[in-house]
């Protein structure tokens, strides 16, 4: 009981701060600004942290599978909040197809920014310099020979040079994710205000997996914050920030907005859309 009445608690203010119009409105210029200053950090955080180190177990377990554990967490809110709404099938899976899209849209932007990596960078192979036939002057600096048949992934695991414009993946899904996930835990406020007393108590699983989408949510900023801090790369992570910020702009803020149907999934605030829930129902 004292543990249901700590999650009753937590959950209850954690769904008036995301239903709040600050976090609603505001949280993308936060996120924004965590973008473009937060390699200032820099100057002040020791390269000796435990973070510095890119080998982390968080940046091995958790950067690498943003998304996975951002679409399983999201997902599962999405699926547990319709089916406590009593959605039928058809406007569940319209919902669901939120998570699809934002999944769509990482796995197209991966594939067009490494084409264009590809294209736009050349790969190198050091040489070190023959001592008995250069002089010092040379010897400071190796030797690059070009090779012009390497991509990007293939010069590095050649333990070559790669040098180009790039954009940061990493900044790119995380930012994209965090917008995400304070969208979709946003209406959870509004839900528990249309459900009756009696019943709050019984949407403990439901409860739970918010608890658990805001805890991923603070372990994304925390990441987020970390490479930003520990290594900064100017400007591809604020061109990462900026197309994360440009794909939810264009889905949140967008398409989502228009009428509902198949074409559209619509917001997460169709939950609660009478009209809507009654034209799939019939």
């Amino acid at each position: 009981m004292l543990l249901t009445a700590a999650l009753v608690f937590v959950t209850d203010v954690l769904a008036r701060l995301f239903g709040s119009n600050l976090v609603k409105r505001h949280f993308h210029l936060m996120l924004s600004a965590l973008v473009l200053f937060g390699p200032l950090l820099s100057f002040w955080v020791s390269k000796y942290s435990i973070f510095a180190n890119s080998n982390h177990y968080l940046y091995r377990k958790f950067l690498k599978s943003t998304w996975g554990w951002t679409c399983i967490f999201s997902g599962s809110f999405t699926l547990l909040l319709s089916t406590s709404a009593r959605h039928p099938p058809s406007l569940l899976l319209r919902h669901l197809s939120r998570v699809g899209v934002v999944g769509l849209l990482w796995w197209g932007s991966q594939r067009i920014l490494t084409l264009l990596e590809d294209a736009a960078g050349t790969c190198y192979e050091p040489i070190t310099p023959d001592q008995d036939t250069q002089g010092t002057a040379f010897s400071a600096q190796p030797l690059l020979l070009l090779h012009e048949d390497q991509t990007k992934a293939s010069c590095l695991r050649a333990n070559m040079v790669w040098r180009g414009y790039e954009v940061s993946q990493d900044i790119l899904i995380l930012c994209l994710c965090c917008l995400q996930l304070v969208e979709e835990v946003s209406v959870f406020g509004r839900h528990l205000a249309q459900t009756k007393p009696l019943q709050r108590s019984s949407c403990g699983p439901l409860r739970f997996i918010f608890l658990l989408c805001v805890v991923l949510l603070t372990l994304w900023m925390f990441l987020l914050l970390c490479l930003l801090a520990h290594f900064p790369k100017f400007p591809s992570q604020q061109l990462g920030g900026a197309l994360g910020y440009l794909g939810w702009r264009g889905l949140y803020q967008g398409w989502y907005r228009l009428k509902p149907g198949w074409g559209c999934p619509g917001l997460p605030e169709g939950h609660f859309s009478v009209t809507d829930i009654q034209k799939h129902s019939q």
